[in-house]
């Protein structure tokens, strides 16, 4: 039986941390499609005993990690400016 995408990317997510840009590589995918994916499986595990982990954005120049949204990449730093951000990463543990 063929796994769909999203249960391919929890599988993928039990066994490591990956950004959304790794996830889209790796799965052949756009960014934003990854993202919805991801969401998609935070809401499914909420009611198993695992759950979505999330390593927020963060500013690698003044180390801001208080965005907004935690699962999208931002473009900019609020703070400084800086566009040297490290993405989210997702893990399911």
């Amino acid at each position: 039986m063929q796994r769909t995408t999203r249960e391919r990317i929890a599988d993928r997510l039990r066994g490591e941390s990956l950004s959304a840009t790794a996830l889209a590589a790796a799965f052949e995918l756009s960014t934003t499609t990854v993202i919805d994916h991801v969401e998609h499986i935070a809401r499914s595990l909420e009611d198993t005993d695992e759950q979505l982990l999330v390593a927020p954005p963060a500013c690698e120049d003044c180390g801001f990690d208080r965005f907004d949204d935690r699962l999208n990449e931002p473009s900019r730093c609020p703070e400084c400016h800086s566009e040297n951000l490290s993405p989210p990463i997702f893990r399911i543990e």
